[in-house]
This record gives structure tokens, sequence and C-alpha cells, in this order.
């Protein structure tokens, strides 16, 4: 699929003449789900972990509501860019096939976003970027369960607009791992206007974990994994 600049909010909405437009490019699955992306797999069961790397039976899969994705959220990609995340690269590069310059390369495709922050209140997202906020509100629109080329899987929770602002997305899709009802520890969110074209986003997956948490944290939880 041929990619174009991640555009940014502020041209977006400009280009579009305030209509609606797609926020971003959207997130990513296969690549963090074949087991190059950070995690929370530490505590869990075998089944929970099995699920974590994307094997799970359909009967296992469940509806989940924006209940579990409340909160106020920052994205990762500065800490990436300032270095605060290099222990995590110097990391993968020990245990996976890549330098960390490599890794570096690779995630800071993965992470671009120009929305360093997004608020999720009941059914409102309100997505901050440094030129502005959208806001708009959001209702569920089912799951789509997506197979890799090494045979694992991963589960898309949709939600499309409702109403709001009119340069707000209209769809977001959620991956984080989970596939019944569960508080997100962090997640990666495709957002857009055409539901089935984010369905084919394998390259920019902007990922977020809870705002109070800091640079050093972040960092932490990713090694836990």
């Amino acid at each position: 699929m041929n990619r174009s600049p991640l555009p940014s909010l502020l041209a977006l909405v400009l280009a579009a003449g305030l209509t609606a437009p797609a926020l971003a490019d959207g997130a990513k699955d296969a690549a963090h789900t074949h087991g190059t992306h950070q995690g929370h797999s530490h505590g869990q069961s075998d089944s929970e972990r099995q699920i974590y790397k994307g094997y799970f039976e359909d009967s296992q899969i469940q509806p989940r509501t924006l209940a579990d994705w409340q909160g106020d959220w920052q994205s990762v990609h500065p800490y990436l860019l300032d270095g605060t995340l290099d222990p995590v690269m110097a990391h993968k590069a020990e245990h996976g096939s890549m330098s960390a310059d490599e890794y570096r390369a690779y995630y800071d495709t993965g992470y671009a976003t120009d929305v360093d922050r997004i608020v999720i209140d009941g059914d409102r997202f309100t997505f901050h970027s440094k030129a502005m906020a959208l806001s708009a509100t959001y209702a569920a629109d089912g799951f789509e369960v997506l197979t890799y080329k090494k045979g694992n899987r991963g589960v898309r929770y949709i939600f499309r607009k409702v109403e709001g602002d009119a340069g707000a997305p209209g769809f977001v899709q959620f991956s984080d791992h989970k596939i019944s009802p569960s508080a997100a520890d962090h997640y990666h969110l495709y957002w857009g206007d055409d539901r089935a074209a984010l369905l084919e986003e394998v390259t920019n997956w902007p990922t977020y974990y809870p705002s109070a948490l800091s640079g050093a944290e972040i960092v932490s939880e990713m090694l836990e994994h």
C-alpha cells in the first residue's frame, strides 16, 4: 500500500475545508504482535500470555466498551525522539534481529504522530496536537480479527464517530493485545475515515501510555516484558 507523509491535525483540517479528514495514517498490529513490540506479559497466566502473542480461539473474543480505554494518554513518540527509550532499543537489539539504531528507525515510523495526547472521557475523545484540539463522541462499531503472516492473530476494536468536530476522524480502532473486557495499560490507535483501509495499516501505529507516567516509568514498563 502506498503511503503518504503523516499529516498533521491542522493541515488535514485546512485541506478538507473543515469537513472530515483522517487525523493520521493509523496504527500497527502485525510486527509488534509478531514479537518485536514491548508490552505487559509479566504476571499473566499461560492463557493470557498466549492471547497476548496472538494465539486464541474465536470463542474467547468478547465485545469491549470504551470503559477499557478511559483516561488521559500520552504518545510515546517524543520519548523515542529525545533518547528516553534508548535502553528499550538496546534491550531489543540484545534479544532481537536488528541493531538498536535499526529498532529506533522502525519505531520512529511506527510511533510517528502529531497527536501527542488523547483524553477519553465516557464516549468523548479529545485529540490534542501542538496546533489544536479536536473532540468528538464515538459509538461501538464491532471488532475485526486480523490474521498475520506468522499465523497469529489480533483483534481491532472499532468505534465510529457519532458527532463532533468535523476534523475528528470517522473511525478509531484500538489494538492492545487483549480480546475481552479489561482495562488497557497501553494501546495502539488507528484512526481515519475509511474503516476498511485502516485494517490494512501495518506501518504506522501511534502508541499511548497513561499521561501520569514519566518517561522513566514507561521505560520500566516496556523492559518488564
